[in-house]
This record gives C-alpha cells, sequence and structure tokens, in this order.
C-alpha cells in the first residue's frame, strides 16, 4: 500500500495524521504545502480536496480528506497500534470527544494563530491581494475576512481563550472520569490525537493557561514523551520556528 499525505508542517490538522502514521510506523510520502503562498488553493489540489485546506491522504489513488476521518480511515485500515476502543461505549466517548476538540479547541486555536504568528505577512500585502486571497478560501473565507489586516479584536482573542480555558477544564473532568492519564483511561485514544495540536500550537505560542490542572499538566507531558511526538514535530514544525517575532513568546512558556 502506497500512502501520500499533502500537508503542511504547521499545520495543526496535518500534525493529527502524522501522529497516526508515526504510531504505526506506515512509511509515506510527504508533500509539503506552503499556506501562505496559496499551495492548498491551486486547481491541481483542489482537485484532490475542493475544501482548499490540509491535509489530504491519497491511498494508493484514492482520496481522504479531513483530519479526523483520515485518523479514523487509517486506524480501520491499519489496526495495530490500534488508537480506537473496541468496546463501542467507549468507541462512542472517543467520537463525541473528537467533535468536541473541532468544534471547541481547534476552531478557537485559529485567532490567536492568525493574530499573533500569521498576521504580520498579511500585513505586507496590498489590500487587494489580501482579498483576493481571503476570497479564493472556500473554508476559511468568512474568516479570513473577518480579521482583516488589523486582526481580530481583542474581545474576539478573549472569547477564543476562554474557549480553550474551557478545553482544558473539559479534558481534566475526563481524565478524572476515566481515570487517566489519557482522555479515556489507560490507553490513548484518537480522542487525544485529535485535542493534541491545539495545546502544543498554545504552548508554542507561550499562551498555557492549564498550569493549575495537573491532570492536563500530565497528559501534555505523557503526550510529548509518546515516541510519534518527535517525528510529528519534525524541525520546522511549530509556528515560532517559522516566525522568530514568537520566539520570545516559547520561550516564556518553558
Amino acid at each position: 500500500m502506497a500512502f501520500k499525505l499533502y500537508n503542511a508542517p504547521q499545520s495543526t490538522c496535518s500534525q493529527r495524521v502524522r501522529f497516526v502514521f508515526n504510531t504505526k510506523g506506515l512509511p509515506f510520502e510527504e508533500v509539503k504545502l506552503n499556506l501562505l503562498e496559496g499551495d492548498q488553493l491551486k486547481p491541481d489540489y483542489l482537485k484532490l480536496n475542493p475544501n482548499g485546506v490540509v491535509p489530504t491522504l491519497d491511498h494508493d489513488g484514492q482520496i481522504v480528506i479531513d483530519s479526523t476521518v483520515i485518523t479514523e480511515y487509517l486506524d480501520e485500515i491499519e489496526p495495530e497500534q490500534s488508537f480506537t476502543p473496541e468496546d463501542p461505549v467507549k468507541r462512542a466517548a472517543m467520537r463525541t470527544l473528537m467533535h468536541f476538540a473541532d468544534e471547541m479547541p481547534a476552531a478557537a486555536v485559529r485567532v490567536p494563530t492568525f493574530n499573533l504568528a500569521f498576521l504580520p505577512s498579511f500585513q505586507k500585502m496590498s489590500r487587494e491581494d489580501f482579498v483576493a486571497f481571503a476570497e479564493s478560501k472556500p473554508l476559511r473565507r468568512e474568516f479570513m475576512l473577518a480579521m482583516g489586516q488589523t486582526g481580530f479584536p481583542q474581545s474576539e482573542m478573549d472569547a477564543a481563550l476562554k474557549r480553550l480555558r474551557r478545553s482544558y477544564e473539559r479534558m481534566d473532568a475526563e481524565i478524572e472520569k476515566s481515570g487517566g492519564p489519557w482522555l479515556l483511561g489507560k490507553e490513548i485514544s484518537l480522542a487525544d490525537v485529535t485535542i493534541m495540536p491545539a495545546l502544543v500550537r498554545m504552548h508554542d505560542l507561550g499562551m498555557v493557561d492549564w498550569q493549575d490542572l495537573p491532570r492536563v499538566v500530565t497528559w501534555f507531558d505523557n503526550i510529548r514523551a509518546h515516541p510519534a511526538f518527535k517525528p510529528t514535530f519534525y524541525p520546522g514544525s511549530l509556528v515560532s520556528e517559522r516566525f522568530p517575532h514568537l520566539r520570545e513568546r516559547q520561550a516564556k512558556a518553558g
């Protein structure tokens, strides 16, 4: 079986899929896209993924899109090192948390990411080029236009950070309920993989807000100690590595 993964090093959704590949030890060809240059919006890529986002998986010519769908797909076709509980009730709980991760932390993390990491690049564009870039995005058009070239207002930042804080508190409650150390108990699941990049991103931005939640602190330490973490977050996978102005924030995060 041949796997080709169209993704971007700093893409949080791409990082989910790479983590699953690396855990399972599955070889894959990685096609790296530059999102700020619009590689994901080129006609050839849009034929594969009409949403104009990453990642996209090409498995022997069969195309699978959406990171959560791809991770479940990989777990189904390669059940070794499974991330999916056998118990139907636990599987349902896992998928509930995956949906929660997409609705809450994965969505909220875009606001500080765009304001703190990407905005300087957009500010260098002419107004016409920025609007054209935003308008070309099938899924993120309104988000980009709302941000504009001045960034989201503080009220939007505050709202996003509150949603992230509620996400950490939900994680803490789930770990307490399951007995940990992972969200569903003793075994890591796709729920952990799905929520992981949001916390890595906030740590990278120097905006850690879970120090008072020891179960989440332990969870974060465990995910970073996982054998698949380092190959997933290879050099260049953090926004602070691409945008030097973020390095001071990263240093403060510890």
